[in-house]
This record gives structure tokens, C-alpha cells and sequence, in this order.
């Protein structure tokens, strides 16, 4: 009942907005991504990686940093996606046409790997908007490979962890405010020799740094 509930009035805020206070879209100022800081404290991302074309158009994305980050003293590696939309709109039959950020927990059991546990947590790091923050952690399978997935939505001076929540305040924003920017912010860490709690204590490590530097990047 509370799901159809919120529904009904996600459904009733965008004929809302759309029919009376529609105006042109609000697009805020921001730093690129190819400026962003790629050496912090001992951790480096040798070379940003790019998407296929293919593989932006599907997403939507309006830019974005993809890293590799690796440590040598002691050893460690993580991936960090970082992934601005500056509008996000859902277009009739999805595709090429829509900019919403995917969620990554309805995305990863598509490229193959297997959720093993799904849970909201909380996030006390600087340069976040709240703190603490609610955010998402993930422990995903494929065949022998093992992942721990942190992630959360970044949304006009927010952290928000549920998708039906980011969809709620896209359109909240659009109607106060004329914006439906946001990005998403995940790190993915390979677990190794040292299980868990050795991927846990990678991401402690780099997310504080990394999440510092978000100023100026993710708007607020």
C-alpha cells in the first residue's frame, strides 16, 4: 500500500510540474572532470578510462571520471565511477533517449554478477553534504570474482542512498528549483587475499580523500 501510495504521487508531482510550473531547464555551473585530481596521498589513477560510445549514449551520461586507483605502500585497488547527469529525463521506451541515472543494483545483474548482500549504511567522510550519510554497500559475485560495491546518488546538496527516493527529488527539484542534475558515486573494490574486511579497509582509505576533492565537481 505505501508503494502504490508513493506512486500514485510521484505520478501526480509530474503531471504537476510538467503542466504548470514546466520552465526551462536550469543547468548550474561545475568543474569538469578532466580537471579532477588524480594523485591524492599515495593513491593514483595512471590513466582515466573511456566508455564506448555505445556505452555513453545508453547511460546518458554528460561526463564523467572512470579510474583505476592503485596504491603501492601497501598495495591496493579500487575503481571509481563518478558520473554527472546534468538532466536527468525518462524518455517513453528507454534507450539512447534517456539520461536518468541507471541504478547500479538493477544494473550489475545484468552484466553477470550475482547480488550476495544489499544494505544501507551509514557514511560519515568530508566534503559530503551530510554527514553522516546513508549510502549503499554491496558484496557481489561472479564465478570465483568478489566485489565490494559502495555507491550513492549525489543530488543538489544531498547523499541519497534509495532509488525511489532520487526519483522523488528529481522531480521535487524540477518543480522548485528548474534543475534534475545529480551523479552517481561509486567505488568497486576487487576482494583478494585479505577477504573483506582487507576491500573494507581500501575503500576507508581512498573514499576520505577522493570524497574531499568532490567540491566544485558535484554541484550542490
Amino acid at each position: 500500500m505505501t508503494k502504490l501510495a508513493v506512486a500514485i504521487g510521484f505520478l501526480a508531482l509530474n503531471f504537476y510540474t510538467y503542466h504548470f510550473l514546466a520552465t526551462e531547464a536550469v543547468i548550474p555551473q561545475r568543474r569538469h572532470f578532466d580537471s579532477f585530481p588524480l594523485e591524492v596521498d599515495g593513491w593514483s589513477c595512471p590513466e582515466p578510462r573511456r566508455m564506448d560510445k555505445a556505452i555513453e549514449a545508453n547511460l546518458g551520461v554528460t561526463d564523467y571520471l572512470l579510474c583505476d586507483f592503485v596504491r603501492h605502500d601497501p598495495a591496493g585497488h579500487a575503481n571509481v565511477y563518478l558520473g554527472f547527469h546534468e538532466r536527468q529525463v525518462r524518455e517513453e521506451g528507454g534507450g539512447s533517449g534517456e539520461t536518468s541515472i541507471h541504478p547500479p543494483a538493477h544494473c550489475l545483474p545484468g552484466s553477470g554478477w550475482d547480488l550476495i548482500r544489499v544494505e544501507t549504511v551509514s557514511l560519515d567522510l568530508p566534503g559530503m553534504p551530510q554527514r553522516p550519510a546513508p549510502v549503499k554497500r554491496l558484496l557481489i559475485a561472479k564465478g570465483d570474482a568478489r566485489q565490494l560495491v559502495y555507491y550513492w546518488y549525489h543530488q543538489q546538496g544531498r547523499v541519497i542512498a534509495e532509488d525511489w527516493q532520487k526519483i522523488l527529488y528529481v522531480g521535487l527539484d524540477r518543480a522548485l528549483r528548474g534543475r534534475t542534475d545529480g551523479t552517481l558515486v561509486r567505488f568497486t573494490i576487487p576482494i583478494q587475499h585479505d577477504g573483506e574486511e582487507g576491500a573494507e579497509a581500501e575503500f576507508r582509505d581512498l573514499a576520505p580523500r577522493l570524497v574531499a576533492k568532490f567540491p566544485g565537481f558535484l554541484p550542490d
